[in-house]
């Protein structure tokens, strides 16, 4: 006979069994600590523009919004909860959209930087890149809210790229190694190449990649037909971006008996012109086919002429020509189709004002091509957000633009409205009230993108506005690999064409390299790159902390805060050990390391540029401040955070919210205090 013990034990397990038979429990992924009373959302839209700054003292981006310039972030802070968040060092872009990402630092998720070095690979190239999505060693939110069955769009969002999602939508993550991603290029009178030399590496994107000015000649015009009149000698240059030669037709269309070249056509044949302008004229987009590696690739183009007039020099021409190629193709969205759709409803993409390093800041002109640039982007951002919404219907949207950081970091505005700034007093009251207008107007560009949003939200979405970092004034470039070159620990020539240097990687023992990472072996830095050790090793590097804290500018100030040895980055900067230099350096606010080194060994130098962001200490300033704004269910409304918040705790907050499990690897503490009060 069955014991009473087993009777009882078989009664129990069927009775589990028919009340899970007729009513299955419902499964949500939820934290240890919430309940199943308090709202989910069940959509995510999260705009993380970059470089926006917003702090209580001069970008007081909430006080705007309550005096009505902002309006869809003050129906947000209605409706929800705001305040301020602090980034992570080194307060660079690829870092702090990892850590808001992932909700963990760099130590845990491994974007250390944007270019990063390991040992076992050569110091002269890049090892890892920080913007692709493969830098990461913990997953992103996105593959977690795609594992949970949510449809997610990702738009222009650096460590995006190559695509992670595999049923949803990936479009443009900027700068992650994938897909044909054509940069705007500017073409200007060769001369005597004297700019060229004068700028050196920061013609090429990122210091290393594809150049993004080209100095080319003119010669007298030949071979044309069907062109206009010209009352001078006309010239032609021939200028070559992405593998497509574009020529142009320089002419003079004025009969006063004067060489005044005004007015410039363009043709791909010298058969067919495709636009004929002068000075500050945009032409239409033309569609034109360019060449990605191998690739053959259908793309449209727009030109601007910044710039068109007699050279000082002498009778020649002076030109200054901006392409602007559409950023998007079929090579460069997952899936390829959403490339055709999005530049069918929202025309050809204009992700970003400028490039990096800036371009548009040598000549005066160059700033109303900056200034349409931007609008052009927001125009488009605006009108991607809002197809985006409506076509794809996505569960979870993330969008980011780039063009806030491009405008706070540019020569024109920063500098003048900072008075923390040298250049502040550079300008007078009229002119730095029209500047804030403009920085003002870029501000409420942000807000109208933050309006589709609003428009399209339903009671379960949460909206989310972020950004990875702000902006603090820059004083002072700081060559640190002209003070070691100074001391003979670098060694280097300069191309005598492009002014760029090379160095000598086997007789360098010490070299500075971006963002905030100096490299040092006393047996010298050539060939795969291996950290040293040994007393010797140990002498020099010691020897190098003390001229880091002995550096100071032609006015007594010191430009270092602080100088770290790479077993206490962890400690110290929670930075991966295995991604940073010998030494991690941090800068003082005003200041900014620079790569770049030249024949004079100028180590302290005034830049054209006024922000900059990479190598402070957050902590140091209120500058690198960002707005953090959130609202929906569960959240708390018309509730200010009483302090600013970590860049790490948004993410575990945002899962929270969600009713989603928040990964072991999160370091982030979610923000009870905004929690909405259960009733």
């Amino acid at each position: 006979m069955k014991s009473i013990f087993r009777i009882i034990t078989e009664m129990l397990f069927l009775s589990f069994f028919m009340v899970f038979q007729f009513f299955p429990p419902r499964v949500i992924a939820v934290s240890e600590d919430s309940t199943s009373d308090s709202p989910k959302a069940q959509k995510l839209y999260w705009f993380i523009p970059d470089g926006v700054r917003a702090e209580p003292d001069l970008f007081k981006i909430f006080e705007w919004a309550r005096e009505g310039k902002l309006p869809n972030i003050k129906k947000m802070m209605d409706n929800g909860s705001y305040g301020y968040c602090i980034p992570v060092f080194p307060s660079h872009t690829p870092i702090n959209f990892a850590t808001l990402l992932t909700g963990s630092y760099p130590k845990t998720h491994g974007v250390a930087d944007g270019p990063m070095h390991i040992e076992g690979r050569p110091l002269d190239k890049v090892a890892i890149g920080g913007f692709s999505s493969t830098a990461k060693k913990v997953p992103p939110i996105w593959i977690n809210l795609e594992k949970s069955g949510k449809k997610v769009v990702l738009l222009s969002i650096p460590g995006s790229t190559p695509p992670e999602l595999d049923e949803g939508i990936t479009i443009r993550g900027r700068w992650g190694g994938w897909g044909a991603d054509f940069h705007a290029l500017n073409f200007q009178s060769e001369r005597d190449l004297s700019e060229r030399k004068k700028q050196g590496r920061s013609v090429r994107l990122f210091y290393f990649g594809p150049e993004l000015t080209m100095y080319v000649d003119a010669k007298p015009a030949e071979g044309w037909n069907n062109i206009p009149a010209s009352f001078s000698q006309p010239l032609e240059a021939k200028m070559k971006g992405w593998g497509t030669d574009i020529f142009a037709y320089i002419y003079d269309s004025v009969d006063d008996n004067k060489v005044d070249y005004n007015r410039i056509a363009f043709s791909l044949d010298k058969k067919n012109v495709i636009a004929d302008l002068a000075q500050g004229q945009w032409s239409q987009w033309n569609p034109i086919q360019l060449k990605w590696g191998e690739l053959d690739v259908n793309s449209d183009f727009k030109i601007k002429i910044i710039k068109l007039k007699k050279d000082e020099l002498d009778d020649k021409v002076f030109f200054r020509v901006r392409y602007f190629y559409n950023n998007l193709n079929k090579y460069i969205t997952k899936p390829p189709e959403v490339s055709d759709e999005l530049v069918n409803n929202a025309g050809p993409m204009v992700d970003f004002a400028d490039n990096f390093p800036a371009q548009l800041i040598y000549y005066p002109e160059d700033k109303e091509t900056f200034k349409e640039e931007a609008d052009m982007s927001f125009e488009w951002h605006t009108k991607a957000a809002k197809f985006i919404l409506e076509k794809y219907r996505p569960d979870v949207f993330i969008q980011d633009i780039y063009t806030p950081n491009q405008m706070l970091s540019s020569r024109w505005w920063l500098g003048s409205i900072d008075p923390a700034s040298k250049r502040y007093e550079m300008v007078d009251n009229d002119q730095r009230k029209d500047l804030w207008n403009e920085v003002l107007n870029m501000y409420k560009r942000l807000d109208d993108i933050l309006g589709e949003y609003l428009k399209k939200a339903d009671e379960n979405t949460l909206i989310v506005l972020s950004s990875d970092h702000g902006m603090s004034p820059l004083n002072r470039l700081v060559h640190l690999n002209s003070l070691f070159a100074k001391e003979g620990l670098l060694k280097f020539t300069i191309n005598e064409k492009t002014g760029e240097p090379v160095i000598d990687w086997e007789n360098s023992k010490v070299i500075y390299l971006n963002m905030y990472n100096i490299y040092i072996s006393p047996k010298g830095l050539a060939g795969k790159w291996t950290r040293a050790s040994g007393a010797e090793y140990e002498e020099l590097r010691n020897r190098v902390i003390k001229m880091l804290n002995n550096l100071e500018d032609e006015d007594g100030k010191k430009p270092v805060a602080a100088v770290v040895k790479w077993e206490d980055a962890r400690k110290f900067y929670d930075l991966p050990t295995d991604r940073v230099g010998d030494l991690t350096v941090a800068n003082k606010e005003g200041f900014g390391w620079n790569e770049e080194v030249n024949s004079g060994l100028t180590v302290f130098e005034t830049p054209l540029i006024t922000g900059y962001k990479q190598g402070i200490l957050p902590n140091d300033t209120k500058a690198v401040w960002t707005p953090f704004v959130i609202m929906g269910p569960g959240v708390k409304k018309n509730y200010e955070l009483k302090n600013p918040i970590k860049m790490v705790d948004q993410y575990p907050t945002i899962m929270q919210l969600m009713g989603m499990k928040i990964p072991d690897f999160v370091e982030g503490q979610k923000l009870e205090e905004i929690y909405e009060e259960k009733k």
